[in-house]
């Protein structure tokens, strides 16, 4: 016969079980947010802070793994493959997912169908950066310009992928200066910057959070930015707008998606887990270190800009005439 200890005893038990396994389910194993860029670059100044804050809240532990390679397409291939139970993340620039439709003939995905966007993480512009391997006296891009057309054999910029926003900065710049000078692809900001500051590619166009601190140390120069006004992060130096190209006013965003079918509460949990992390101090802190702009949306608001964001460059793109090699 049980005694009423005894059945207290097992009630406790089953409530213990109940909360362990309600915690399991909102705080599963691991989790993997991928990357679709090397390490090093700006992708990591916001993914590692960012599992750092997830990790024991959105999962038991959140890991950043970065797939690397086809200026993204691959981390995005992967993730598109994942299992939809939130446990894989894609984080990944907006560029193959609003302007790449525009400029593959095929790509081995959908960015509608076969993703849910979950939320912006931070906006950034791009910077025209000199380096070592330009003339010092150069320091506006109507001097690169007047200089590249002297010597089209050195005209060469680098870019962190073939086909991206940072690409089409430059082609946007050739095609209203009318002056010819070849693109550099590199896979990835890191190994870019390598170049740049070796000599090996003379300008280039980044993310200005990766050139940021070596700007301010004076290794490198910038030339223009791409921000509509003057970013605070580089009030000194005038924007393309200014210089004469109103046209380039280009600013990109970091995004998170899951796969296609992913329940909608875990969508919303990861959301609200981002939201939390991205208001957070330090976050906002470090990141404006790397010249970066916490933004945060919900994934409806998210979805919208994506829509938009691939008209606009699909306009661009058509101007332009470009199309990417498979």
């Amino acid at each position: 016969m049980q005694t009423r200890r005894s059945l207290l005893q097992g009630a406790s038990a089953l409530a213990a079980l109940s909360l362990a396994r309600h915690a399991s389910a909102q705080n599963p194993g691991n989790a993997f947010l991928i990357s679709g860029f090397p390490a090093g670059g700006m992708g990591d100044y916001v993914a590692r802070p960012l599992a750092e804050k997830l990790r024991g809240k959105y999962a038991a532990n959140v890991l950043v793994e970065a797939r690397p390679g086809a200026g993204g397409r691959i981390a995005v291939e992967y993730v598109k493959k994942a299992t939809p139970d939130g446990l894989t993340i894609l984080q990944i620039p907006s560029s193959p997912m609003v302007l790449y439709p525009s400029i593959y003939k095929k790509l081995n995905y959908n960015p509608v169908t076969d993703f849910i966007p979950v939320t912006t993480m931070v906006s950034y512009a791009f910077c025209f950066t000199a380096g070592p391997g330009l003339p010092a006296e150069i320091k506006t891009v109507a001097d690169y310009l007047k200089w590249a057309k002297a010597n089209p054999k050195l005209a060469n910029y680098g870019v962190p992928a073939a086909g991206s926003a940072l690409h089409f900065a430059g082609m946007m710049l050739q095609k209203a200066s009318g002056i010819e000078f070849n693109s550099v692809a590199y896979r990835g900001g890191a190994p870019l910057l390598q170049d740049l500051m070796g000599g090996q590619v003379p300008v280039s166009f980044n993310v200005l959070g990766e050139v940021l601190p070596h700007i301010k140390s004076g290794k490198l120069r910038a030339l223009a930015v791409t921000t509509p006004q003057r970013s605070v992060f580089l009030p000194e130096v005038a924007t393309m707008v200014e210089q004469g190209y109103k046209d380039i006013a280009l600013m990109e965003y970091l995004g998170l998606f899951l796969p296609a079918k992913t329940p909608v509460d875990v969508v919303q949990r990861l959301n609200s887990q981002v939201r939390e992390a991205l208001s957070m101090p330090e976050i906002i802190e470090g990141l404006a270190k790397n010249g970066l702009q916490a933004v945060h949306q919900s994934p409806a608001d998210f979805a919208v800009l994506l829509r938009q964001d691939t008209e606009r460059w699909a306009a661009i793109a058509k101007t332009t005439g470009f199309t990417a090699e498979e």
